[in-house]
């Protein structure tokens, strides 16, 4: 289990940047290693946490949509458990945002590569910059890295988009920054940190549902379902 690792980091990162509002919801996607009892035994001392429960496991999609829509902030950061992309490269998002008047900022570990300390193994990355190219033909968005789990939302578009939301699988990032431009909200794409984590739960058959994903998204917005 990662999470304890996880929480150490969180726990460390608002000791040194105390915020106004802080909620950090952890969503437990019917997992059976014990996350739910942990994440209640957490936030019974430390009000901080919250648990958000899927019914049943749902996929990542579901979840990040789950825990989204359950947030309170003004800003909402949606970040793998793993925390692949550091929790300090928060304040990057945040910053880019304000400076370029953005409502959502995603990281990138495509723009600046030499920031990714661990890399994925070979298959994975090359994989990664396949989707991203049939990714873009598909959609016609112009991201250079869709899939990193590391994007700040403010609650303006958060709503918005997440009531939206179709697909439960891995390709909901690419579905949500699609509605972010149907709905006319601005984007910026900004590089942070990123290092590999072993252990992913990512299957062969999860990515290539994810390339039938993009063209589920397209087929959503001339259906009209995203109306």
């Amino acid at each position: 289990m990662r999470l304890p690792t996880t929480i150490q980091k969180l726990d460390a990162y608002l000791l040194r940047h105390p915020w106004d509002f802080v909620e950090i919801l952890i969503v437990d996607d019917g997992s059976s290693d014990g996350t739910a009892a942990l994440v209640k035994a957490l936030a019974a001392t430390n009000p901080v946490y919250k648990l958000v429960s899927n019914p049943g496991n749902r996929g990542k999609g579901f979840a990040v949509k789950n825990g989204a829509l359950a947030s309170r902030g003004d800003w909402v950061l949606v970040t793998d458990a793993d925390l692949s992309a550091p929790i300090g490269d928060l304040g990057k998002l945040l910053q880019g945002a304000l400076d370029l008047q953005a409502d959502i900022a995603i990281g990138s570990r495509a723009i600046d590569r030499s920031l990714v300390s661990v890399r994925q193994p070979m298959f994975r990355e090359y994989s990664g910059r396949f989707f991203n190219l049939v990714m873009r033909v598909i959609t016609g968005l112009a991201f250079k890295d869709t899939q990193c789990g590391f994007k700040l939302f403010h609650r303006r578009t958060l709503e918005a988009i997440f009531s939206r939301q179709v697909i439960e699988g891995f390709g909901f990032d690419v579905e949500n920054l699609f509605l972010a431009r149907l709905l006319g909200f601005k984007v910026v794409e900004i590089p942070v940190r990123w290092a590999n984590v072993e252990g992913t739960k990512v299957s062969l058959m999860s990515g290539l549902n994810g390339f039938l994903d993009l063209v589920r998204v397209r087929w959503y917005q001339l259906s009209g379902r995203y109306r």
